[in-house]
């Protein structure tokens, strides 16, 4: 039994130990996931356009900073191609006060899906790989408009006569997401590696919704989440390309 289970610890040691030039490894395997954070820049001119009108700052059109997730898994039966999943979220708001009316508008943008990437063979020691996105997406608008004068009492009374200087509106979009990619994940210590990613997020199926899931209509064509956006993060797991 003793000689066994050496004969067994060495054929291990060895297997693990091979270089990987060898034909056990002749194409990347294992996976992991971490924390990304992404710099995204969505078409938000017609936005703007309204803001202004009404006195709120504009939004910057070089774009928002999100944060999320990412992993993924070499799949191993089909040579250089791995799975994964993904979910971002971020936003960011613009205030006014005048006459002391504060207004507020909060743009946020989120989604989560699948990945499926192909890693490029023929370069070794990194992983390169070019893939595409296909996931969930929302986007929000809130808009805040009011004299920061709340109570009880006055909540329901201007629900009763409908007249009221406090007015609130949610604008909400949920769509489909097609993402081309381009990833570089680097490893660097142990079991850890860095990603520095780009793509292009495009969106279909725009579905508008304001208060109680009410259809709204008019909506600028170009006003969506489409945009260039560019991912760095650090990821745990077990690497070898």
């Amino acid at each position: 039994m003793k000689y066994f289970l050496s004969l067994i610890l060495t054929f291990a040691i060895s297997f693990f130990s091979y270089p990987q030039t060898n034909k056990y490894f002749d194409a990347p395997f294992g996976g992991g996931g971490g924390f990304i954070a992404c710099w995204q820049i969505p078409n938000v001119d017609q936005l703007n356009v309204k803001l202004k009108e009404v006195g709120i700052p504009e939004f910057s059109t070089s774009g928002l900073f999100t944060t999320g997730g990412a992993g993924f898994l070499y799949i191993g039966f089909v040579k250089n191609l791995r799975i994964g999943g993904m979910g971002f979220g971020g936003s960011t708001s613009k205030t006014s006060s005048v006459n002391n009316i504060n207004q507020e508008a909060i743009y946020s943008i989120g989604g989560g899906g699948i990945t499926v990437e192909y890693t490029l063979p023929f370069i070794k020691n990194i992983g390169v790989s070019i893939g595409g996105t296909l996931a969930a997406g929302s986007m929000n608008i809130e808009l805040y408009h009011n004299d920061g004068k709340f109570s009880w009492n006055n909540i329901w009374n201007e629900i009763d006569n409908g007249s009221t200087t406090n007015v609130s509106r949610k604008i909400e979009n949920n769509f489909w997401i097609f993402s081309p990619t381009l990833n570089m994940e680097v490893p660097f210590y142990r079991f850890l590696a860095f990603r520095l990613g780009v793509g292009y997020q495009l969106s279909f199926g725009n579905s508008w919704k304001t208060e109680n899931g009410q259809s709204i209509t008019g909506i600028p064509s170009d006003l969506k989440s489409d945009g260039f956006f560019i991912q760095a993060g650090i990821l745990a797991g077990f690497f070898a390309f």
